[in-house]
This record gives structure tokens, C-alpha cells and sequence, in this order.
């Protein structure tokens, strides 16, 4: 038996499967909030030796779709000028289309080489951050709340994604999000587990019920969700070329300058 990593109560061993195929791992379920989590994941140096693991063979196109998502809820939400931060940010892909796109935006990681927006890393001089970005890391967390602890220290707005855990939980060799080859993923997370993680840093929590999520300070109806989601898929190409015309040249200067290059 385990002490749940999300609300502290009783998990206990619900399968044991093979990590990076030659570790073996027991995986615990809580039976309070639904969260699982593996034992202590003492394989994590070699798994995490590349950031990018070879079976993410979809991090273009995810960036993509969520560079054009966040660009809708920013907009929306916090206005054309609003400054956001990629939170495991990886090689800066994201920060980069942010800022093509035109907002201000910043990276950090300390697990991976910043290559695509150099000269954008995140300091607190910066100032104040309207949203922070925590795609496909939630499930990489070894202590889940004291990461997001860190990440509600610079915003309490985060819009993330990770693939809601099924109920019942899938067999092992059932679930290709368990990511048991290349060993990244240790913390999968119900509706209950984040609805818990919202009630204790009171926030609102909000989702499409599979995969992209949002804590927010404050309230967000639904209806906004959606349209967002179908701005992304449907109206994106018009959207942008009105945020384009509503930058001034300067604004777009300081936004795709790199800061300290010549």
C-alpha cells in the first residue's frame, strides 16, 4: 500500500507491468480520488536521458493544434497582449509558434535544451504571467502537487492537457498512455484526482473530458470552452489574420526578435 500523491489516501497495488522492458513496476491505485501512480520510479534518469522519447512520433502536429488553442483562450480570456509561459517546455517549439503567432511568450524546462526560442527563457523580472502551459508533462510529475504548487506561483491559470485515466483502469497491455516502453509516465489522473487538485488551491477546473484541461481563478463557462475548441478547428485561419492586423509593427518587431540578438 501506498499514500496517494494527490490527496493523500490509501492507494493500493492494482497491476505491476515492465518499465523500459527489463524493470518491473507495481502501480497503485487511490481508491478516494481515482489517481494512479507507480512506485518510486527509480528508472527515471535513463528514461528522461532524451527529453523527446522515440515514441512521440506526433510532438509537430500536437504543437500545432495546441499552439492554435492557446492562442484562442489567451485572446478570449486574457486579451491580445497577454504574456503566457510553456511550463516544460522541451525544445521550445510551442514558445516559438506563440510568439510567430504574436503573443508573448515564455519557456521553461530544467530537463531539456531550449533550441527553437532562445533569449525567451522565463526569469521573474518578466513581470506577470496571464496563463501558464503544462502540455504532456502532468503525467511525468513524481510529487503532482508540489510541481503544481510551483506552477501557481507564477500563474493561477494553467491550461494542460493529459489523457484522463478510464474507469475501470485498463489492463496493462490495454492503454497505450501507460508509456511503458519508453518509461516517462508514473501519475495518470481521473476526473476525481483533478477536481481534487482544483478544490485545494481553489480554483475552477474545467474540461473536455478526455484530454485538455484547465484550472483558472476564475470562473469559466462552458459554452467558452467549446467555442474555443471550434475556433480552433474551424475558425483559426480567420482569427489569426485578425490578430495579425490588430498588432502594430513595433508590437511584432519586440514579439519575433529574439532578446540580446544583433
Amino acid at each position: 500500500m501506498m499514500k496517494c500523491k494527490v490527496c493523500g489516501g490509501p492507494s493500493e497495488k492494482n497491476f505491476e507491468a515492465q518499465i523500459l522492458q527489463r524493470y518491473s513496476a507495481k502501480y497503485y491505485l487511490c481508491a478516494d480520488c481515482g489517481f494512479l501512480q507507480s512506485e518510486t520510479p527509480h528508472w527515471l534518469p535513463e528514461a528522461n536521458r532524451d527529453p523527446l522519447n522515440t515514441c512521440d512520433t506526433g510532438v509537430l502536429s500536437r504543437n500545432l493544434y495546441l499552439s492554435r488553442l492557446t492562442s484562442v483562450v489567451l485572446y478570449f480570456l486574457y486579451g491580445k497582449k497577454a504574456r503566457c509561459l510553456d511550463y516544460s517546455g522541451g525544445y521550445g517549439i510551442l514558445t516559438r509558434m506563440m510568439r510567430d503567432i504574436g503573443f508573448d511568450s515564455y519557456w521553461c524546462d530544467p530537463n531539456a535544451e531550449n533550441i527553437f526560442a532562445r533569449g525567451f527563457e522565463y526569469r521573474d523580472s518578466i513581470g506577470d504571467i496571464d496563463l501558464v502551459t503544462c502540455f504532456e508533462a502532468y503525467e511525468h510529475f513524481v510529487e503532482p502537487i508540489v510541481e503544481i504548487e510551483k506552477i501557481l506561483k507564477i500563474s493561477r491559470n494553467i491550461l494542460f492537457t493529459t489523457v484522463l485515466l478510464p474507469d475501470p483502469v485498463p489492463d496493462p497491455d490495454n492503454w497505450w498512455y501507460y508509456g511503458f516502453p519508453h518509461g516517462q509516465h508514473i501519475s495518470f489522473y481521473s476526473i476525481r484526482s483533478l477536481r481534487h487538485i482544483a478544490k485545494t488551491f481553489n480554483l475552477d477546473f474545467h474540461t473536455n473530458g478526455v484530454n485538455i484541461h484547465m484550472f483558472s481563478e476564475r470562473s469559466i463557462h462552458p459554452w467558452q470552452l467549446w467555442i474555443f475548441l471550434f475556433l480552433n478547428r474551424i475558425g483559426f485561419p480567420i482569427f489569426i489574420r485578425l490578430l495579425m492586423k490588430s498588432r502594430t509593427m513595433e508590437d511584432m518587431d519586440i514579439l519575433s526578435t529574439s532578446r540580446g540578438a544583433s
